[in-house]
């Protein structure tokens, strides 16, 4: 893996401070600026002082709300909107193009594989969304989902693209201006918005901090990818972490995390369900399996005495709690797994 330098210019392909900061205010007519605290107890777990960020405090509960709302806006700002739009999730994709497609009125279709979240699913439908169920996996329901909106004239939302890239960058900027001297963020990989959206905001800003990515153990597209240097599919066996649940690593994602990330770990569904338990206890917040992720990487680390890209234990941790969408059966089997 190629690590590039504060000093490198910013690449085209990711949304400049301009961009960033033009998004915040669309975001901003949605919500205001999710909290970001300094837990104590997270704190004394990590050995070191620790931020987390608290995405799960949005309308739709985690993050990806804020690139539907720029996505949809570039589309309306680009010409007539589309009649329907169509995407494919394991769920808060899908409630942010809910979210989005509701407020400009554009009907929303999404697939989601069979066997997906009941309580995302409930949720999405509560949007207007019309729900397909669809494959054994995300990427059969996407290969659906792209299929529908040709035989139906609709608009394919990707699950990455640069303008959703845009919004997401948003709560990074918030985050890392808000702690400038946080030194290592660990962010978890699904399709790979939020870790090219830290990457994007910690290069705009020109912060120091170093970025490692978190890829689930059962899901290893994107360790793979990087290894290879190209995209390498690999298979979904996580049935915890589905925010993270991608067979296929997204070519444009990875372009940008093989030469950006500075370390990458893998982390398992135990490891996730520790985390989840040691949020609630440590917070009393509610994560999801991919939004325990980060911390579930930082306690690999911190348990087994590595250090982020080899260097020395940092003193200021980042994380984020992508999303806290978790159905309750899940999340109540985490707590009373890990809390004897």
């Amino acid at each position: 893996m190629t690590h590039a330098t504060s000093s490198d210019p910013l690449p085209s392909a990711l949304p400049t401070l301009a961009d960033i900061e033009a998004a915040a205010r669309i975001v901003y007519d949605d919500f205001a600026a999710t909290p970001q605290y300094r837990w104590p107890l997270l704190g004394e777990r990590l050995g070191a002082e620790c931020w987390l960020k608290h995405e799960n405090h949005t309308p739709v509960g985690a993050f990806k709300i804020r690139g539907g709302l720029t996505y949809f806006d570039q589309l309306a700002r680009s010409g007539p909107l589309p009649r329907e739009v169509i995407s494919a999730t394991r769920g808060n994709h899908g409630q942010s193009m809910g979210w989005a497609a509701r407020r400009h009125g554009v009907a929303c279709t999404i697939v989601v594989p069979h066997g997906n979240s009941v309580e995302k699913n409930a949720a999405m439908r509560a949007l207007g969304v019309r729900l397909i169920e669809h494959g054994e996996d995300f990427q059969e329901a996407r290969e659906h989902a792209i299929q529908l909106a040709e035989e139906r004239q609709a608009h394919m939302v990707p699950s990455f693209h640069r303008d959703l890239l845009r919004g997401v960058a948003t709560y990074w900027w918030e985050f890392l201006r808000a702690v400038p001297h946080m030194e290592v963020a660990y962010v978890p990989i699904g399709q790979g918005s939020g870790a090219c959206a830290a990457i994007t905001a910690k290069r705009a800003l020109g912060h120091p901090v170093r970025i490692v990515g978190v890829v689930s153990a059962h899901a290893t597209t994107y360790a793979d990818s990087i290894a290879a240097g190209r995209v390498v599919e690999a298979p979904v066996t996580t049935v915890l972490a589905d925010g993270m649940a991608c067979r296929v690593a997204d070519a444009g994602a990875l372009e940008i995390l093989k030469a950006h990330l500075d370390d990458l770990v893998q982390v398992t569904d135990a490891e996730v369900a520790q985390a989840m338990h040691a949020l609630f206890v440590d917070t009393h917040n509610v994560a999801e399996g991919a939004g325990a992720a980060a911390l579930a990487a930082a306690l690999q680390q911190r348990q087994s005495g590595a250090t982020p890209t080899r260097r020395s234990a940092p003193s200021c941790i980042g994380l984020p709690l992508t999303g806290g969408n978790v159905d309750a059966p899940a999340f109540a089997r985490a707590l009373q797994q890990n809390g004897r």
